[in-house]
């Protein structure tokens, strides 16, 4: 029999977030679980351990909590802080409250408001004394969650907060406990991005600028790298406190070429989930590039309009699934339609139907602006650079326009005349943008192409902030 007490991390990379399940070999406690609970089920299943408990660091805005269906589904305890109006039944918890999970393993509550208001923190103990803690959006790995989620009006009083809520974290905990957060991987939730894949209270005190600054430095740095995160999270609060149902991951009903034709023609959003190299070479008029090897629910979700028709195209059943599951976590709970196969299929064998992308790197935009134009090419008349406001402002190449993606849906008209060549970090958004201004009629070309390698090419990037 396993003695002592495991954490397993359940992690969801297309959003930047982990949910945990702690065990001692015979029942569990189940952190910020992800609304496709299936997962979380499974792995209690595989080992052998019965979920008695289910914990919610916060009312989160970034996904719809599965915590509600899971507990409804197991029988186990809900854990919500008391403070939050819910419309739901729940234990209440608040700030000193201890909950007995078995014989072994035990949870502390600690009040840690920064990333909300009524943020909590559970101290996992064991038979030793305290093992970590789940920190949630609170202290995160380097860094700490992002304070203007609740409005800009309450960024600076919730940095206040969050600057003490990491020290007294610090304070309580030893340096060899274990620091288990929800986001930092990526997510919108986070301040900055993770820079390891695991910590411990000790590590945070050498690098969280929340225990290595004062107040005020630690403030300041916090608000002034804040950029803009995604619109769909207006919608997630009120879903997570309201109380999310089970989550509804049967097929998509299936369109025919000529649905799919009406669909575009409607001027509705019909996604290709396949990479941005096969959506390059040939793809469906009028279709949009959101491939599932990228973030394709955080681009999606931020730039379709909340509620608007979507409709998913892959390669496989499965690309589709995988694609349905990812928007669902995100509560855009049910496609329109869906179809699979290969763009021939979804053009009805209709040539005419069928497009194509051009794509360019950086070595032939400075070609091409030397005025040795690649063959195959058209001359640039325009850069278009739909990274975020903070990338921007830290570099970007010289005589570039910049509109970042989220943006553009509601800026086509802002975009320089002409043929407009577009980038962004890595190649992934600016295929989304591409599609988004081809299907609107703009002779465009994709910079598939890493950002880094744009000075190589021997463009001059502009570093100054003034310049900005």
């Amino acid at each position: 029999m396993m003695t002592g007490i495991e954490v397993e991390v359940v992690e969801t990379s297309s959003l930047g977030d982990r949910s945990y399940l702690a065990h001692d070999g015979q029942v569990a406690v189940v952190v910020d679980p992800q609304r496709d609970i299936d997962r979380v089920l499974a792995l209690a299943g595989r080992l052998g351990v019965r979920i008695t408990h289910v914990a919610e660091t916060h009312l989160h805005n970034d996904y719809v909590s599965g915590g509600l269906a899971l507990a409804r589904l197991t029988g186990a305890t809900y854990l919500v802080a008391g403070a939050d109006t819910v419309g739901f039944d729940r234990l209440p918890v608040a700030d000193g409250d201890e909950v007995t999970v078995s014989d072994t393993m035990r949870i502390g509550v600690v009040a840690t408001p920064g990333h909300t208001f009524h943020h909590l923190s559970y101290v996992l103990y064991g038979p030793d004394g305290p093992q970590g803690v789940f920190t949630g959006g609170s202290l995160l790995f380097g860094t700490t969650g992002r304070t203007d989620l609740l409005g800009k009006q309450h960024a600076h009083t919730l940095a206040e907060h969050q600057h003490d809520s990491v020290r007294r974290l610090a304070d309580l905990l030893p340096d060899g406990a274990h620091v288990w957060p929800t986001h930092g991987f990526g997510s919108f939730c986070s301040a900055t991005q993770s820079d390891a894949p695991d910590s411990t209270i000790g590590r945070e005190r050498e690098v969280n600028p929340a225990l290595r600054l004062e107040a005020d430095a630690f403030i300041a740095e916090t608000l002034a790298g804040l950029d803009a995160y995604p619109a769909y999270y207006a919608h997630m609060g009120a879903r997570n406190t309201d109380g999310a149902d089970l989550i509804d991951l049967t097929p998509a009903r299936r369109a025919d070429a000529a649905e799919l034709a009406e669909r575009i023609a409607a001027g509705e959003w019909v996604v290709d989930l396949r990479s941005r190299k096969a959506f390059a070479h040939r793809h469906l008029t009028g279709t949009l590039s959101f491939g599932l090897d990228g973030p394709m629910s955080t681009w999606l979700g931020w730039m379709a309009p909340w509620g608007t028709p979507i409709t998913l195209l892959g390669e496989s059943e499965q690309q589709v699934a995988d694609a349905q599951r990812e928007l669902a976590r995100i509560g855009i709970d049910r496609p329109a339609a869906a179809a699979t196969g290969h763009p021939d299929d979804w053009a009805a064998g209709d040539d005419t139907r069928l497009a194509k992308l051009t794509t360019a790197t950086f070595h032939d935009l400075a070609a091409a602006r030397d005025g040795a134009v690649p063959h195959g090419l058209p001359a640039p008349e325009a850069l278009l650079d739909v990274r975020m406001t903070n990338e921007w402002r830290t570099g970007h190449i010289e005589g570039a326009a910049h509109i970042p993606l989220p943006d553009l849906p509601h800026r086509l008209a802002d975009v320089p005349a002409g043929t407009v060549w577009v980038h962004c970090g890595s190649g992934y958004r600016a295929a989304a943008a591409t599609s988004l201004l081809q299907r609107a009629g703009r002779t465009v070309v994709h910079v598939d192409d890493a950002y880094a390698n744009a000075a190589d090419a021997g463009l001059t990037i502009i570093t100054s902030k003034e310049n900005a």
